[in-house]
């Protein structure tokens, strides 16, 4: 991929002679399995998850496990060659901190289970936000009010005109955890709506990603039948204003272990995720023609 400057990134050359002229054929190299990105650098000893490049692309952000917490760390692409990671100084220690995402004006957003007010008593996951402050610093985490509930949120995404789809276990859903989705408008939110029973079920539907375009949408569900492990992942499309029956990954992409947190990468070349304890891509090549005809409509 050009923006990450990876291997995969070399064209292989064949010559064949046809009529007395040379023909060149250039043929790009197609990952066959998910492998994990950057082994030694992003993926290693600890448990890593989640994936978020940067606007320019030149920065990914992702979350690791330090002393039984999670906290948001991100790495930075120099002349080719990506830096070891860096914790975010946002990401206070004394919390745990997890799934960031860039909204399309920049801001950077994650969960976190810190207190909303010093008098917050209530041990839950809610949705922040960090903006860039003149200095070109992060400013200090900003919850995001509209979005939050008494009970956990976890996982925002957005299309490209802002809008959110996040999960959350908040009260009158179908599960244990819901997809919602809440339109942005005038700098806010508006209030969150369930997905309904297209895509939520009486189990557990979380880490939803949603495409720019908001034809598409992959997420993560724990306890359906078919179901290859602790956890799989699962898309759907959609049409005419409807959300499609959802789909269940080959064993291309799932696998017996809990397989989460899908994104997909800017240039729309490959699909990143978690599973075994490290963060894991694979080109977008292999997933099913339908849902990349979505992911790639105007």
């Amino acid at each position: 991929m050009e923006s990450l400057n990876y291997m995969y990134n070399i064209k292989m050359i064949f010559l064949s002679m046809l009529l007395g002229l040379t023909v060149r054929v250039y043929a790009q190299p197609v990952m066959l399995a998910a492998e994990s990105f950057l082994p030694g650098i992003i993926s290693g000893d600890s448990l890593e998850f989640n994936a978020a490049f940067s606007p320019d692309r030149n920065s990914f952000y992702f979350t690791r496990s330090v002393n039984k917490r999670s906290q948001l760390y991100y790495s930075m692409r120099t002349r080719g060659k990506w830096s070891m990671p860096t914790r975010l100084p946002f990401s206070d220690t004394n919390y745990s901190d997890a799934d960031p995402a860039f909204s399309p004006a920049g801001e950077l957003y994650f969960i976190s289970n810190r207190p909303i007010a010093p008098n917050d008593t209530i041990k839950d996951y809610d949705i922040w936000k960090v903006v860039r402050t003149n200095s070109g610093q992060w400013s200090q985490p900003i919850p995001v009010k509209e979005l939050n509930s008494p009970e956990d949120e976890y996982y925002i995404s957005f299309t490209k005109t802002g809008d959110a789809c996040f999960s959350s276990s908040r009260k009158g859903g179908y599960g244990e955890e819901d997809i919602y989705f809440s339109k942005y408008k005038g700098n806010t939110f508006s209030e969150p709506q369930n997905m309904g029973g297209t895509i939520n079920t009486n189990h557990s539907e979380y880490d939803p990603f949603i495409t720019t375009n908001g034809q598409a949408l992959i997420f993560t569900s724990s306890g359906r039948p078919d179901s290859f492990g602790k956890a799989d992942l699962y898309w759907s499309v959609k049409i005419t204003k409807e959300w499609q029956k959802v789909n269940h990954f080959s064993d291309a992409i799932n696998t017996s272990a809990r397989d989460y947190c899908p994104y997909i990468s800017t240039d729309k070349k490959y699909i990143f995720y978690s599973s075994n304890g490290d963060i894991k891509f694979t080109d977008l090549g292999i997933l099913p023609a339908g849902l990349i005809q979505a992911i790639n409509n105007k």
